[in-house]
């Protein structure tokens, strides 16, 4: 099983599996985990469980990311591979920062957005 066929295990209903394209997929797990942390984060020091609970389904979802860009076989431009990589580093490295209280989890949600827009573009583009 690749990355993309277990971010769709992961991420989505069993009937949207057949549905959705693999960058619909990415789009939609993505939303999910941004939304969670969003609420968590706007939820303030009371609401750090959830917070905790949707940083790690971030992290999930970032390895799993960074697992597929690093697979030679990958079929991404080398160079946006290796930008995806660097972020999924960074994620990495923050949310540990946020778990420890030293940070905010704004530059996360801002990250995850950030890819959101790129793949509403290619989802536009390839419908």
């Amino acid at each position: 099983m690749n990355a993309l066929q277990m971010a769709r295990t992961a991420y989505s209903a069993p009937n949207q599996n057949k549905t959705r394209s693999p960058r619909a997929t990415e789009y939609a797990a993505f939303g999910r985990v941004t939304s969670l942390i969003k609420q968590a984060h706007d939820s303030g020091k009371l609401a750090f469980p959830a917070l905790a609970a949707a940083l790690h389904q971030n992290r999930k979802l970032w390895r799993i990311l960074a697992a597929d860009v690093a697979d030679k076989d990958n079929g991404l431009p080398t160079d946006l591979r290796a930008r995806i990589f660097y972020l999924y580093e960074f994620t990495d490295h923050h949310t540990g920062e946020v778990l420890a209280g030293r940070a905010t989890a704004l530059p996360l949600i801002e990250i995850n957005t950030a890819i959101m827009r790129g793949l509403a573009v290619r989802v536009e583009a390839s419908s």
